[in-house]
């Protein structure tokens, strides 16, 4: 009888890892904090890239689909040379079923926008790559998150892209957080940057079709509401427009992509945000900022939609 050969260790690891940790990953818990998950893209051609890694972050909405966003962005990154990575900020992590926390990137204790920077830092290390700058994109619930952490860390980030969030923080120093940037050190400890943001490539995304209200509009006593929280406007489109004329009234350039024919659905928006991504990512790897306010793709419309504001 003829024995099964033994692989080596050395062999068995590599090829779990091929398996695990490249291409589309398993999930794994952050080291930073166990409560919370990630996966990843890593394309296979990893160690024989002409370039340097990139790193594409996408933030989930209230649905929490997150592994559908990496495998929407995996084509991108394998011919851009760029990772993604993809949270997972589960509902109820204090036992409350919140949906909302990571949102607002503070829930009781949890931060979540130290969270995400601890799982940068921990796929940097893994893979060997510096990642002290990368782009974030996130839809939905994970465009709320972009708004706010760009306001906190632009200092870490080389493009945003905000996709139709259901509220914004404005960069009005007269109204307080979360609506305006007022106490905003006071709340996180962090002053607002705004030479920082500048130099970052800025997208705003939204369906033009997007125009429910019932999950965005905020009532007295809800948990979030506060004065002003209405005053960006009454839909996803009017309240993206009042954010991207805050961002521009302050000297920060945006591109605006209002997509024809699209309701509340951020992987319809895929392609234009990444076009955009592609733009910011030439203008990296030319030494330039980064932000180039390109024209909007096909589909798009940047002037305001009928009764926009």
């Amino acid at each position: 009888m003829t024995a099964t050969p033994i692989d080596p260790p050395q062999t068995a690891d590599s090829r779990a890892r091929a398996m695990y940790d490249f291409g589309p990953s398993t999930i794994f818990a952050a080291r930073c904090d166990p409560r919370f998950s990630y996966c990843t893209y890593v394309p296979p051609h990893i160690q024989q890239a002409g370039q340097a890694m990139e790193l594409v972050v996408f933030i989930h909405g209230t649905a929490r689909s997150f592994t559908e966003y990496r495998d929407a962005y995996a084509e991108f990154a394998r011919w851009n040379d760029c990772m993604v990575l993809c949270p997972l900020f589960p509902v109820g992590v204090l036992g409350d079923g919140n949906r909302d926390g990571f949102k607002q990137l503070r829930e009781g204790d949890i931060r979540y926008d130290q969270v995400l920077l601890g799982m940068v830092d921990e796929v940097a290390q893994k893979f060997q790559c510096d990642f002290s700058r990368f782009a974030l994109c996130g839809y939905s619930g994970g465009g709320q998150f972009v708004n706010r952490f760009a306001l906190l860390h632009p200092d870490r980030l080389w493009a945003a892209s905000i996709g139709a969030p259901g509220s914004v923080t404005l960069l009005d120093p007269e109204r307080d957080w979360w609506v305006g940037v007022r106490d905003m050190q006071a709340q996180f400890g962090t002053a607002l940057d705004l030479d920082a943001l500048r130099q970052v490539a800025v997208h705003m995304i939204v369906g033009k079709a997007d125009i429910e209200t019932w999950e965005i509009t905020h009532k007295p006593g809800g948990k979030f509401y506060m004065p002003g929280a209405n005053d960006a406007g009454r839909t996803r489109p009017e309240r993206l427009q009042t954010l991207k004329r805050s961002f521009e009234d302050a000297g920060v350039a945006v591109t605006l992509d209002i997509v024809e024919n699209v309701p509340h659905d951020g992987i319809k928006c895929a392609g234009h945000i990444q076009d955009f991504l592609a733009a910011a990512l030439r203008a990296r790897r030319a030494g330039g900022r980064g932000n180039t306010a390109a024209s909007p793709g096909p589909g798009s419309n940047p002037s305001p939609s009928p009764g926009g504001r």
